[in-house]
């Protein structure tokens, strides 16, 4: 997992309700200009988890901007803990355009990236250009969110940074099998800060798992289909999936070809929930289906 030495850019813009927001932006190489790459992470991730294929698709021509979703990272955590969900995510994301002066961008989301994507091509269709989903759908299996909402927001016991890699390993070793206790520390790195004592804290705001909580089981069988319907109707969209992956199994992948027979799907051997998009095969895909956009 290696780390990316290439430098960015700190933004910061404000969100409708005030919130100070921020993301990494990379700069684009050199020649000629195309569309910007809006980078969206995970539920409970940060703008670190595209560290190593921002810079890739920088030096590529386009600008990458990897946000930190509010509550995440280096955003302001939210008084209402209510308004940590994809509408207002997406509202966020629509702002930070309207800010930067971009008309429109490919959008590449990861796992509730990808929902907040679906989303913004639900509520203002025209800035979505193209669409990278790593490893979500419109439907996603029940195993798999279950497993996720089973540690969101819980407080962790993690005095030291080994203590973090540990616990970075003990919820996400199913995903990545291969990784060696470098990759783990590597991996602690970016889902952990050091917190007002020095020990590493999860950099993100607990209040996260309110909407899900007061949800209770209907937040585990969503059904997103208009959404995605939406996004792929015209539009280009990639989807990347880990063939081990227990949120976007392969049936539920198999309806999203037949519901958009023109999306492409790529999948990661050996991978769980979700790639990291330094993979090969990731990276491969993502760059081939970045060639034919404008």
């Amino acid at each position: 997992m290696p780390t990316s030495t290439v430098s960015y850019a700190e933004r910061r813009w404000t969100s409708h309700d005030g919130l100070s927001l921020f993301a990494r932006d990379y700069a684009p190489g050199s020649g000629a200009a195309h569309l910007p790459v809006i980078a969206i992470h995970g539920l409970t991730r940060n703008s670190a988890d595209f560290d190593a294929i921002a810079p890739l698709i920088a030096r590529g021509g386009r600008r990458v901007l990897a946000l930190d979703v509010r509550g995440r990272g280096r955003s302001d955590r939210a008084p209402d803990p209510m308004t940590y969900s994809p509408e207002v995510y997406a509202k966020d994301v629509l702002a930070l355009m309207d800010q930067s002066g971009i008309d429109r961008a490919v959008f590449l989301g990861t796992s509730m990236g990808g929902l907040i994507t679906m989303a913004i091509a639900g509520m203002k269709p025209r800035v979505v250009t193209a669409a990278i989903l790593n490893d979500i759908g419109p439907e996603v299996s029940p195993e798999g969110l279950a497993r996720i909402a089973a540690y969101s927001g819980q407080a962790v016991d993690t005095p030291t940074w080994a203590a973090a890699a540990d616990y970075a390993r003990s919820i996400n070793a199913v995903a990545f099998p291969h990784y060696g206790d470098a990759d783990w520390e590597a991996f602690a790195r970016r889902i952990f800060r050091e917190g007002t004592e020095g020990s590493p804290v999860l950099d993100y705001d607990p209040d996260i798992a309110v909407p899900i909580r007061a949800a209770g089981a209907k937040a585990l069988v969503p059904n997103l289909w208009p959404w995605f319907r939406k996004l792929a109707k015209k539009r280009p969209v990639l989807v990347v999936r880990g063939a081990t992956s227990d949120l976007l199994s392969a049936e539920i992948a198999a309806k999203m070809k037949k519901a958009a027979p023109a999306m492409i799907l790529a999948e990661i051997p050996g991978i769980g929930h979700a790639p990291m998009l330094d993979e090969p095969e990731a990276k491969a895909a993502i760059f081939e289906f970045l060639s034919d956009l404008p």
